[in-house]
């Protein structure tokens, strides 16, 4: 008798623990934990690594793993291979350093939004919502074939790939373009 009970304790708690594992999201295979800030996250996923490398290079990790509230839309891997053949390692160069914050800030909203909260704003200003961020930019949130995206000043278009990934300082989007700033 007491077998079964430790067995249906033990069946129970995998149970629980699997509906748990489940809901926490997976990017670039590593799990994202609601619990830890934008930069513990993004360090685990294999599809963030250029992202981490020029977050680390401009020197924004302590800011992003302030209590926040932010929304980073975090472009993949190929995303900042799709830029110029040399443009990323130039950018990676400590003389560059204020292009790279400017561009890495301009992926990051002094708020937290939700896809829905994204999604209502687009409606509510007729399809497409202005995004001011905290590198000075104005992207366009628009709403194409049931997915957000996000136009950047340059007049390119990043899809979001996963949203809502919760973090404890805001949230993360992850984006299949680097956003980039005016080219003025």
């Amino acid at each position: 008798m007491k077998k079964t009970t430790l067995t249906a304790a033990l069946t129970a708690t995998l149970i629980a623990g699997a509906a748990v594992a489940q809901n926490v999201p997976m990017v670039g295979g590593a799990p994202m934990f609601p619990e830890r800030n934008i930069v513990e996250n993004a360090v685990n996923s294999a599809d963030h690594t250029t992202l981490v490398a020029a977050v680390q290079a401009a020197g924004l990790v302590e800011t992003l793993q302030s209590a926040g509230p932010f929304t980073v839309f975090a472009p993949v891997n190929d995303a900042f291979a799709a830029l110029p053949q040399d443009q990323v390692a130039a950018l990676l160069e400590p003389r560059n350093r204020n292009r790279l914050v400017e561009i890495l800030t301009c992926h990051v909203v002094a708020a937290e939004a939700f896809s829905t909260d994204i999604v209502g704003m687009i409606r509510d200003s007729g399809g497409a919502h202005p995004i001011e961020t905290v590198g000075g930019c104005t992207f366009t949130a628009r709403m194409v074939n049931g997915r957000v995206m996000i136009e950047d000043e340059q007049g390119r278009m990043a899809t979001v790939t996963q949203a809502d990934v919760d973090q404890s300082n805001g949230v993360i989007h992850v984006i299949d373009t680097v956003l980039l700033p005016d080219a003025n």
